[in-house]
């Protein structure tokens, strides 16, 4: 059987930097927008949502480094897998294309990518959506204490090189597939052949999964409190969904992201973490309205 794809959509290979080259599902006319995936998914997670989107839009929809079908650089030290440098691929990807300026949606570590890229280069984009993520500061503060068994993964791949990626290999199906069941409410929206992928796919990234973990522990983590101290924001329109975690484990996520973003759609729904696949037309609808923004 063949691996299944985000129907009606092309696939090529980037080169984005020196030794890595992302694997990327295009399709549409318009203009353009670029979608991230999170943890523990690859582009798939887009399947509903992409389509959608390119009855009007040019979308890409890559594998980030070190997941999926794109390259996964050996980790020389923490900027391999920091956001900056995934952000500068995005931008790569974008000028292969011929995109100066963009719209960008992330979920979880995608998320995490995207806020980055608007941070750093806010001339190319447009919009920004994201799906269920903290800013990194905000998310190691509020994931403490009894608060902190939610994120185990969180800790463990923080860890320095070595223990995490052999505890994870030693057995990957079930690491990544707790995730896939503990995280879905809707079971039946990650079917069988698509979950066997994101396994598969994982499976052979372990240690560039790690290595991106570590490095919202490290260098990520460094990048984003200067850019607070510095007053640094997010200057375009910003649409942000998220499950009711704050009421759940006592903070206030719409206060957290309006000290990141100055024009801000602060939204939260009663969906799972993988919300692309449980409820699509709902993050369709939510980012549509944010690029008529």
């Amino acid at each position: 059987m063949s691996a299944p794809t985000v129907p009606g959509f092309d696939y090529d290979r980037v080169p984005v930097a020196e030794d890595v080259a992302l694997s990327v599902a295009h399709a549409g006319s318009g203009t353009p927008i670029v979608l991230l995936h999170g943890f523990p998914q690859t582009h798939l997670m887009w399947r509903h949502v992409a389509p959608a989107l390119a009855r009007e839009h040019t979308v890409l929809c890559p594998d980030l480094r070190g997941y999926g079908d794109s390259g996964k650089p050996v980790a020389a030290g923490p900027d391999t897998y920091a956001k900056r440098t995934m952000a500068a691929d995005v931008i790569a990807l974008a000028d292969h294309f011929g995109f100066d300026r963009f719209a960008l949606a992330g979920h979880d570590r995608g998320a995490l990518v995207a806020i980055r890229a608007g941070l750093d280069r806010p001339d190319r984009i447009s919009q920004l959506a994201v799906l269920d993520v903290l800013p990194t500061p905000d998310m190691w503060d509020v994931l403490n204490g009894h608060t902190a068994a939610v994120a185990f993964h969180l800790y463990l791949m923080a860890q320095p090189p070595g223990l995490p990626e052999r505890m994870i290999r030693a057995s990957a199906d079930d690491f990544f597939g707790h995730f896939l069941d503990a995280w879905c409410l809707h079971p039946g929206a990650i079917p069988d052949d698509v979950r066997a992928e994101y396994l598969r796919a994982c499976a052979g990234a372990v240690d560039s999964i790690v290595a991106d973990y570590r490095a919202s522990a490290t260098i990520d983590l460094d990048h984003d409190r200067a850019d607070r101290a510095a007053g640094r924001r997010l200057t375009m329109p910003v649409t942000v969904i998220q499950q009711d975690w704050g009421a759940a484990l006592g903070y206030d996520a719409a206060g957290i992201w309006h000290e990141w973003a100055a024009d801000l759609d602060h939204r939260t729904l009663a969906l799972g973490h993988f919300m692309a696949e449980e409820a699509p037309d709902a993050v369709v609808e939510v980012i549509t309205d944010l690029l008529r923004r």
